[in-house]
């Protein structure tokens, strides 16, 4: 195959046939260890939106890769309607497409939500129903942040069972300005009703704020506060934009 050198770029789009409505582009790591070391994953965190993806670069994933595939699938016969979720590579001769997925992402789709502006179930009902055009669809201009805490092992093997610690006070650990939202993913409730974990990926924490080193600053507060033994998670999502401006 092909090698492939550039940053990934996560562009998720709503499809109701024949209307392409793309959401704001996300950026996920994969890597189990900060800087992009070790072992691919489900996926670490992500942010929303990225500055890799501006308006021209948007304007030619529709026209290059998401409306030709609508029109291929519809000279097959199918009408598709839903979640078209493109995995890109973007590389010095242009973007190119890694994976399709007819899903939404994890963990994109929490910092996607935690800024959605819009009713989200007017928004798929009509999706559904083939009447996308004129939807009421908006993201706040904040950035969020999204920070994904593991159980001791991931992406190997994990203990299931532990109790997690601390959820109020990561959710009240939000600075002035900014929120804190708490996604559960790999938990469940005990017989005597204590949260405990229930998979690898256990809780995802999205910060809001006005800017991507603020989001993550509060997202990784946040994560900080969760205790369960063996829990981490890596406290760089987003570096690799940050680093570049930084240099830049």
């Amino acid at each position: 195959e092909e090698r492939l050198d550039g940053q990934e770029l996560s562009v998720i789009a709503l499809v109701d046939g024949r209307t392409i409505t793309v959401l704001d582009p996300c950026q996920d790591h994969k890597q189990v260890g900060e800087g992009d070391v070790g072992a691919n994953t489900g996926g670490m965190g992500a942010y929303c939106p990225t500055p890799l993806a501006d308006e021209e670069l948007l304007r030619s994933v529709s026209r290059d890769v998401l409306v030709p595939t609508v029109d291929a699938l519809r000279r097959d016969g199918i009408t598709f309607r839903g979640v078209l979720y493109a995995g890109l590579m973007l590389t010095p001769s242009g973007p190119k497409v890694l994976e399709f997925n007819t899903r939404f992402g994890d963990p994109e789709t929490q910092p996607l939500m935690a800024r959605l502006q819009g009713d989200l179930v007017d928004i798929l009902w009509r999706t559904a129903a083939g009447t996308l055009d004129g939807a009421d669809i908006g993201f706040a201009p904040r950035v969020a942040c999204a920070v994904v805490v593991f159980a001791c092992g991931y992406p190997g093997a994990v203990t299931n069972g532990l109790p997690i610690d601390c959820l109020a006070k990561a959710q009240a650990s939000a600075a002035q300005g900014e929120e804190v939202v708490i996604f559960h993913a790999g938990t469940r409730r005990s017989d005597d009703g204590q949260v405990v974990t229930h998979g690898g990926r256990v809780i995802t924490v999205v910060g809001l704020a006005a800017d991507l080193a603020a989001a993550q600053g509060g997202a990784n507060r946040a994560a900080a506060c969760i205790r369960f033994p063996g829990a981490f998670f890596r406290k760089d999502i987003g570096h690799r934009v940050m680093r570049d401006r930084v240099s830049g």
